[in-house]
C-alpha cells in the first residue's frame, strides 16, 4: 500500500515538475542595434535562399535536358499524342 503512494505521489510530482519546466522566459525587449543586425541576417538568408533555389532550378533544367538528350521522343508523342498514335 505504501509503494503505490509513493509511486503516484513521484508521478504526480513529476507530471507538475514537467509543466513549469516548459514554462517559457519571455524575451527581452530589442534595441535598434539588434534590431538592425536581426534584420541584417534575415535578408542575407532570404538572398541565400533566393540563390539556392536559382541553383537548384538550372540543375534541374541541366538534369532534364540530359534525360531529353539520352532517351529522345517517341514519333507518335512529338507529331501530336493521341491524334497521331490512332492513325
Amino acid at each position: 500500500m505504501k509503494t503505490g503512494n509513493v509511486l503516484a505521489a513521484g508521478a504526480l510530482a513529476f507530471a507538475l515538475s514537467a509543466g513549469l519546466a516548459q514554462a517559457k522566459i519571455p524575451v527581452a525587449p530589442m534595441d535598434d542595434a539588434a534590431k538592425a543586425k536581426a534584420e541584417e541576417a534575415k535578408a542575407k538568408a532570404a538572398a541565400a535562399a533566393k540563390k539556392d533555389a536559382e541553383d537548384l532550378a538550372k540543375a534541374q533544367d541541366r538534369v532534364v535536358a540530359f534525360y531529353k538528350k539520352s532517351h529522345g521522343k517517341p514519333e507518335a508523342a512529338a507529331k501530336g499524342g493521341k491524334a497521331a498514335a490512332k492513325k
